[in-house]
């Protein structure tokens, strides 16, 4: 068995499991879409008392809540390591001939795949709302990239803590801790300009205003490399620090 079949194996079990239980896909959109439909409309004067990017704070807000979206969906990787670990499954798995590294890759490539298959459920629904991508199909493809990429990211995190704490309950709290204050206290759903000076320092230095800046310019301006290339090397810097944790944590449960 190679790593990559491998891979693609456990990926597959992870998606079957998604499948025959979609209501979790279902729960974990219900939030982002109520953001989507409600807070979209009931700000839908805001785009009257400043210049937003595409002219309607709809399109302004569709690209924070693509990255909340994944935010949460991420964070909720580690609550599926801890009931790996608690169900014996995890364990199985280490006494079969696969490859470790596989464990941990196909567990990261399907949540980017269920954050992708989210995220197009979204971008849907707010363009029916009336909301369009500037930068079309290629444009679509690349906030794909980008929304995937940084689940990967910040997936390291909760699978670091669930294989840390071996408790969904502090996953669960710390990932709450996390997701509203980096979440407001970034570009997502208000413009810089619109904030307090001591946000605007905090957002300057947020991971989440960076990779929402670059969906942003996708959504409503074009190909703006000076926004999307730095955006990548930010979410490719928090990879490094989060996976890094994550890998040093499954070689102690390994061991």
């Amino acid at each position: 068995m190679t790593l990559l079949s491998d891979t693609g194996y456990i990926f597959v079990r992870y998606l079957k499991k998604l499948i025959r239980n979609p209501i979790l896909l279902f729960f974990s959109l219900f939030q982002p879409i109520i953001f989507l439909v409600l807070f979209t409309q009931l700000l839908s004067k805001f785009s009257s008392l400043i210049v937003l990017p595409g002219g309607s704070y709809l399109e302004f807000a569709t690209a924070g809540i693509l990255l909340q979206n994944a935010f949460g969906s991420a964070l909720q990787s580690g609550n599926s390591i801890v009931a790996d670990i608690d169900s014996g499954y995890l364990q199985k798995m280490l006494v079969t001939p696969v490859k470790r590294p596989a464990i941990l890759l196909g567990r990261l490539t399907s949540d980017a795949f269920r954050v992708v298959v989210q995220s197009a459920i979204i971008l849907g629904l707010a363009y029916a709302l009336g909301a369009f991508v500037t930068t079309g199909v290629v444009g679509i493809l690349l906030i794909f990239f980008t929304i995937a990429f940084f689940g990967l990211a910040w997936s390291g995190i909760s699978l670091a803590l669930g294989m840390r704490t071996r408790s969904s309950e502090t996953v669960f709290a710390i990932g709450g801790f996390l997701t509203f204050p980096l979440l407001f206290l970034s570009t997502a759903l208000f413009p810089i300009s619109f904030m307090p000076s001591w946000v605007q320092d905090i957002s300057m230095f947020n991971p989440i205003s960076y990779a929402v800046n670059a969906i942003r310019v996708l959504m409503t301006t074009g190909y703006d490399w000076g926004t999307i290339l730095p955006a990548w090397g930010v979410i490719g810097l928090v990879a490094v620090i989060t996976l890094g944790a994550t890998l040093y944590q499954f070689r102690k449960v390994v061991s």
